[in-house]
């Protein structure tokens, strides 16, 4: 099958826009091919150069003023990724923003207006939708063994102490806008995308030295709705499981490399019926509630066939699902009207910890 590989340009040659994404792109060339690269610092343009046989340039400006690109890869700082995919719609280019991809619903807005007028993509970096645990976890949740689902918990808890640039409010620094996009796109899907849920959020400063939060408990709840639980901390020295789900006919539990749930068929379970006496046991003894359910089991591991990591494989998934919507025309998976709503829970967030985010 011939395919097009589309040409790119990434903006940004650090964690993100070279250890993700030029990394990850230059193992899938029948895709996408690496034209070129825009970093202010010259060791970063030269080892592009050497790595991708790119051109390199110092600004994303010059970049894109000389190259025909089919696709710009926004992995500036996370402060510029609104203005800058703004400018690049309007200029006529497709543009994949990594997340946040801005700090407002307003601002998404505005992209979303600029990409309709301009007939661009605009998708965004939210690659842990095809996280392997997290469609294990919706497989789960979709077969209905589990029953209602009454609480998920999301936790992302470490010990440390940071001090670069994405302390920074001025960054949009802070857990909820550095490591909050990912985990808080799985929980909207979970608890669903069509109503804004009621936001409860607690956030501190605990070990950052800088401005923003390292700390955040965030609830929100609906109506019919499953309870959801999420936290970022930098400062739990005893984290504990990712993701704990509790259903009214069981639970999951597990990591983004092992999952295990157990469930009750209410079918075989013992006919009970309420009773407002007092209870005794066999011996006439004040008793509880005690009753033998037949409980099923499941399990998964992680499974990476092509050898990549688990981040590559969902930036993989990702970039192909892009591809076949470039080129193919098919859904695009992951939509900026998705992001508005994550846009939306963490401005209500800051809204509520005035402590930190000054009115």
């Amino acid at each position: 099958m011939n395919r097009q590989a589309l040409k790119v340009g990434i903006i940004g040659q650090g964690r993100s826009g070279r250890n993700i994404h030029g990394n990850l792109l230059a193992t899938i060339p029948e895709y996408y091919t690496i034209a070129a690269v825009s970093d202010s610092l010259p060791e970063r343009r030269e080892l592009a150069v050497k790595e991708y046989g790119c051109r390199a340039y110092e600004s994303w400006e010059e970049m894109v003023r000389h190259e025909d690109l089919d696709l710009v890869v926004n992995a500036s700082p996370s402060h510029l990724h609104f203005p800058i995919s703004l400018e690049l719609l309007n200029r006529g280019f497709n543009v994949l923003c990594e997340k946040p991809l801005a700090k407002t619903a307003e601002e998404v807005d505005q992209l979303i207006e600029a990409s309709e007028r301009s007939g661009k993509v605009l998708a965004v970096f939210q690659q842990s939708r095809y996280q392997q645990a997290f469609m294990k976890i919706r497989e789960v949740i979709d077969s209905g063994v589990l029953g209602r689902i009454v609480q998920v918990n999301f936790t992302l808890n470490n010990f440390a102490r940071r001090w670069d640039w994405q302390t920074l409010q001025s960054n949009n620094g802070g857990n909820l806008m550095n490591t909050g996009p990912h985990p808080l796109d799985q929980a909207l899907q979970l608890f669903g995308t069509d109503v804004m849920p009621q936001i409860t959020c607690i956030m501190d400063r605990a070990n950052t030295f800088g401005d923003a939060e390292d700390y955040v408990k965030l609830i929100m709840r609906g109506q019919g709705r499953p309870t959801i639980d999420l936290e970022i901390s930098s400062c739990c020295a005893y984290s504990r499981e990712q993701f704990n789900i509790q259903g009214t006919n069981g639970g999951l539990r597990g990591s983004i490399t092992e999952l295990e749930w157990k469930y009750f068929k209410p079918e075989e379970a013992p006919e009970q019926k309420l009773i407002r006496e007092p209870l005794f046991d066999s011996n006439g003894m004040p008793a509880y509630c005690s009753e033998t359910l037949i409980w099923h089991t499941g399990s998964w591991k992680l499974s990476t066939p092509d050898g990549l990591s688990p981040f590559d494989e969902m930036t993989k998934t990702l970039y192909l699902m892009l591809h076949r919507h470039m080129t193919e025309g098919a859904e695009l998976e992951i939509t900026p009207q998705q992001v508005r709503q994550q846009m939306l829970v963490m401005e209500e967030c800051r809204r509520q910890n005035p402590h930190i985010y000054k009115p």
